[in-house]
C-alpha cells in the first residue's frame, strides 16, 4: 500500500518540534497529518471521523500548550488518533486496536503524553480541574485542557464539572469541538482581528474576545454564527452566555479548521487567561476525507478500508448480529403492542434500536449521553403504565447504576433492560468490556436477570421480558455474530427462572450462562472424544436460580463446571452459594467456576481475549479433566 508523503511531519518526533514551525509549516502539517490518520486507520480500523475532524485542534493545541508538563486530556478518547502521531507513536500507529498494540482511546499506561485515562464521555472537565487544583496546590503539572465534544457535552457530568470550574474561578482551558454546527468560511477581517488580539502588546482583556465575532463576519455567515452560538450556550435574549453565567470566559464560536484562527485564539488565551476558558470551536466530522464527508455517521467507526474508494472490507456474516436480532424481535413485540417503548443512550444503531425507530419513530427515545437520565425515564414510563425497554451497552449502564437500584429496583418498576456488549468486545479493549452487569444486578432484590445462549434465545427473552410486569427484568447478550441456530418466526415466553439441557452425560456436567455456550459445547465434544461423559446445561437465568436443574446436576455428575463471560462474584458465586446453603458442597462434588479473570484485558480479537482470560474450549475441558484427576499429556506422549 503506498503510503502519503509527509515530509513536514517526517520531521516531528513529538510536540516539542512543532514549536520551531512557522504557522504556514504547521498548516502544512496538518495537511500531512490528516493523510497519515487515514493511511492508518485504511489498515487497522478504528475511529475515523472523530479524529479527522480535530487534526488542526491537535496540531494547534501541542504548538502553543507545552505537553506534556501541560496536561491535555481529550473526552472519550476516541478521536485522539492525530494526538498519539504527533507524541512520538508514529512508528505504531499501525497497531491500533490490535493485539499487543496502541489503544483506540487514550491511556495513562501508553504515554506520558495520555495523563488521563477515558473511553466514556463526559469525564474530562472533572479530570482537567482536578489537576488545575493539583497545579495550583504546587504538584509539578501546567495548564489543563479539556477538549470536549458537543454530544458529551449536553451530558449531566459535564455540566457538574462546569458548575464547580466556573465556582473555583481557576485557570482552565475547556475547548468545544463543535461538529454538529457549521460556521461561515475563514474571513480577512476575523483571522486580522484574532491575530490583533494576540500581536498586541497591552492586548485586550481576555473577555473581549468573546465580543463582535459575529460581527467580523460578512452578512450572509453573520446570522448563522449568531444561531450556532445561540444554540450552544443557551443564551438566545439574553446577556451573557450560559457559559458565562457558570463562570467561564466564552471565546467563539471559530472555525476549528483554520490555523489562522486557532493559533491566535488559543496563543491570546494562554497568555491573558486568569480563570475558566471555554473555546468554542466548529468542526466537521469526517473532515478532509470524501467518502467520510458524505457518510451518514460520518466514518464513525469503521473496518479496514481502500483509501481511494472509501469501501470498507467487511466480511460476509455467517449468521445474524445479535443486535439486529434484538432490533428485529423488540420490533416485532411492539407491533403487537402498542405500551412498548425503547430508550437509548444515543446509540440508536449501536443498540439496534434504529430498526424500531423506522418503523415506530415516535416510541423510540434517544436521551443523548445522559444514562442516569435514561434509566430514570424509563422507570418513569414504566410507572406510567408502559413497558419500556431501556437499551445500553453492559459498559455504559454502570454509569446509571444508582437510577437502577433507586428508582427501578426499590419501587419494583417493570423497566426491561436489553445489555449489549456483555463479555469481551474486541478491539475497543477494556473500557469497554461488560464484564460486571451480572453481579451488580443479581445482587438486588427483585431483579430478574437472564443472559441469551446464542440468537434464538435472545427471541425468546425479548418477548419474555415484553410480557413480564412484577417488577425490573434484564437479559445481556453480546456484541458480534450469533451462533448459527435456527431461529423462530417469533420470540416464545420462557418459564421464569428455568433453563434447559442440551446433551446429557455421567461424570462432568457443564453449566452456562449466556453467549459462551457454543464453546461449552464444543469442550463437551473434546471431552466426550476422551471418553468423559458430558452434560451441558443452559441456565438462561442468574436470578432466580434454576435449582432444581442445579440440584441435579450436583447430584448426578462428579464435577460441575460454571462458564460466564463476566467478572467474577457474578453467576458462579450465585451458584456455589446455593449449593453451599443446601449442603451439596459436603457431599464431596467437585465444583469450579470458570470466570473473567480478575484483571482488565487489553484490547485484541475476542478470540484472543477470551483465550488469554482462559475461557476457551480448551480451557473448559482442560479444567474438567483436571477436576477429574485426569492427567492431560502433551500430544504424541504415551502413557506408561
Amino acid at each position: 500500500m503506498t503510503r502519503p508523503d509527509t515530509p513536514t511531519l517526517n520531521r516531528i518526533a513529538g510536540p516539542s518540534d512543532l514549536k520551531g514551525l512557522s504557522d504556514n509549516e504547521l498548516s502544512q502539517l496538518a495537511g500531512e497529518l490528516r493523510s497519515e490518520v487515514i493511511s492508518a486507520v485504511s489498515e487497522t480500523g478504528g475511529h475515523l471521523g472523530s479524529s479527522l475532524g480535530v487534526v488542526e485542534l491537535s496540531v494547534a493545541i501541542h504548538a502553543v500548550f507545552n505537553t506534556p508538563f501541560d496536561k491535555l486530556v481529550w473526552d472519550v478518547g476516541h478521536q485522539c488518533y492525530p494526538h498519539k502521531i504527533l507524541t512520538g507513536r508514529r512508528d505504531r500507529i499501525r497497531t491500533l486496536r490490535q493485539k499487543d498494540g496502541l489503544s483506540g482511546f487514550t491511556k495513562r499506561s501508553e504515554s506520558e503524553f495520555d495523563p488521563f485515562g477515558a473511553a466514556h464521555s463526559s469525564t474530562s472537565i472533572s479530570a482537567a480541574l482536578g489537576f488545575a487544583v493539583g497545579r495550583d496546590m504546587g504538584r509539578p503539572t501546567g495548564d489543563a485542557i479539556a477538549v470536549i465534544g458537543d454530544g458529551s457535552i449536553s451530558a449531566g457530568m459535564a455540566y457538574e464539572a462546569l458548575n464547580n470550574a466556573g465556582h473555583e474561578g481557576r485557570r482552565l482551558f475547556v475547548i468545544l469541538n463543535d461538529n454538529e454546527m457549521s460556521i461561515a468560511p475563514p474571513v480577512g477581517a476575523m483571522s486580522k482581528y484574532l491575530s490583533g488580539l494576540y500581536a498586541s502588546p497591552q492586548g485586550a482583556a481576555i473577555e473581549a474576545m468573546s465580543e463582535s465575532f459575529e460581527a467580523l463576519l460578512p452578512g450572509p455567515f453573520r446570522e448563522g454564527a449568531r444561531r450556532a452560538r445561540q444554540l450552544v450556550t443557551g443564551a438566545a435574549g439574553a446577556s451573557g452566555t450560559l457559559f458565562e453565567e457558570l463562570g467561564f470566559s466564552y471565546i467563539g464560536p471559530i472555525d476549528g479548521h483554520d490555523m489562522d484562527q486557532l493559533l491566535p485564539v488559543l496563543r491570546a488565551a494562554r497568555a491573558r487567561a486568569t480563570g475558566p476558558v471555554l473555546i468554542h470551536c466548529c468542526t466537521v466530522k469526517g473532515k478532509g476525507y470524501a467518502p467520510a464527508e458524505s457518510s451518514a455517521d460520518k466514518y464513525h467507526g469503521v473496518a479496514k478500508f481502500d483509501v481511494i474508494s472509501g469501501t470498507q472490507k467487511k466480511s460476509a456474516p455467517n449468521a445474524p448480529a445479535y443486535t439486529k436480532v434484538f432490533g428485529q424481535a423488540l420490533t416485532q413485540a411492539a407491533e403487537a403492542d402498542s405500551r412498548i417503548v425503547a430508550v437509548t443512550a444515543a446509540m440508536p444503531s449501536g443498540t439496534g434500536l434504529d430498526i424500531m425507530a423506522k418503523r415506530f419513530p415516535a416510541r423510540v427515545f434517544d436521551v443523548g449521553i445522559a444514562e442516569q437520565h435514561g434509566v430514570t425515564f424509563a422507570a418513569g414510563m414504566a410507572a406510567s403504565g408502559m413497558r419500556p425497554f431501556c437499551a445500553i451497552y453492559s459498559t455504559f449502564l454502570q454509569r446509571g447504576y444508582d437510577q437502577v437500584v433507586h428508582d427501578v429496583a426499590l419501587q419494583k418498576l417493570p423497566v426491561r433492560f436489553a445489555i449489549d456488549r456483555a463479555g469481551l468486545v474486541g478491539a475497543d479493549g477494556a473500557t469497554h468490556a461488560g464484564a460486571f452487569d451480572i453481579g451488580y444486578l443479581a445482587n438486588l432484590p427483585g431483579f430478574v436477570v437472564m443472559a441469551a445462549g446464542d440468537e434464538a434465545e435472545l427471541q425468546h427473552m425479548v418477548a419474555t421480558a415484553a410480557a413480564f410486569d412484577e417488577g425490573p427484568i434484564a437479559f445481556r447478550y453480546p456484541r458480534g455474530e450469533g451462533a448459527g441456530v435456527e431461529m423462530s418466526e417469533q420470540g416464545q415466553e420462557l418459564e421464569i427462572g428455568k433453563g434447559r439441557i442440551l446433551r446429557e452425560g455421567s461424570s462432568v456436567a457443564i453449566l452456562s450462562y449466556g453467549a459462551h455456550l457454543s464453546e461449552c459445547l464444543r469442550a463437551a465434544e473434546d471431552l466426550d472424544a476422551k471418553g468423559i461423559s458430558t452434560t451441558v446445561a443452559d441456565a438462561r437465568f442468574a436470578k432466580p436460580l434454576d435449582t432444581q436443574l442445579i440440584g441435579q446436576l450436583a447430584r448426578h455428575h462428579e464435577v460441575l463446571i460454571t462458564v460466564e463471560q463476566g467478572a467474577t462474584g457474578g453467576f458462579g458465586a450465585l451458584v456455589l452459594h446455593h449449593l453451599a446453603d443446601h449442603g451439596a458442597l459436603d457431599r464431596g462434588l467437585r465444583i469450579r467456576t470458570m470466570t473473567l479473570p480478575d484483571t482488565f484485558i487489553d484490547h485484541a480479537s475476542p478470540a484472543d481475549m477470551y483465550e488469554a482470560a482462559g475461557l476457551s474450549a480448551r480451557h473448559i475441558a482442560q479444567k474438567a479433566t483436571e477436576a477429574l484427576g485426569v492427567v492431560s499429556l502433551p500430544v504424541g506422549q504415551a502413557s506408561a
